[in-house]
């Protein structure tokens, strides 16, 4: 589950495209996707200027333009990406119902990087 939070002016539509851009960031990590593989994404607005207000009548509205959310699309790539990479190194060993799941052994993920160039 990635939850997008942005006090940009958008309107559904462009939510809808950057709850997108989330997915589309996992796949900068390596992540495949298949069937019940569960990965979705909501994206919401704080910005109170758009806000549905109980007045009657219609209410003037101001949101980005579609040339505007370009930024934010490569900021929710780029924020997504790392909170999956943060996620993958700050992991501990668990064990529950009689499994262990090892945490990435950082130091080796690091040596392994290195001798590849990355």
């Amino acid at each position: 589950m990635i939850v997008v939070a942005t006090d940009a002016p958008l309107d559904a539509r462009d939510l809808k495209r950057l709850a997108a851009r989330a997915i589309f960031a996992l796949a900068r990590t390596g992540s495949t996707y298949s069937n019940g593989s569960g990965d979705f994404a909501i994206a919401f607005s704080t910005d109170r200027t758009n806000r549905v207000t109980a007045t009657n009548g219609p209410q003037p509205r101001t949101f980005l333009t579609t040339e505007g959310v370009s930024g934010l699309f490569e900021a929710v790539l780029d924020a997504t990406e790392e909170a999956v990479y943060n996620s993958l190194l700050k992991a501990t060993t668990t064990t529950a119902n009689g499994r262990t799941i090892q945490a990435l052994p950082v130091d080796a993920l690091r040596d392994l990087l290195k001798k590849y160039g990355r």
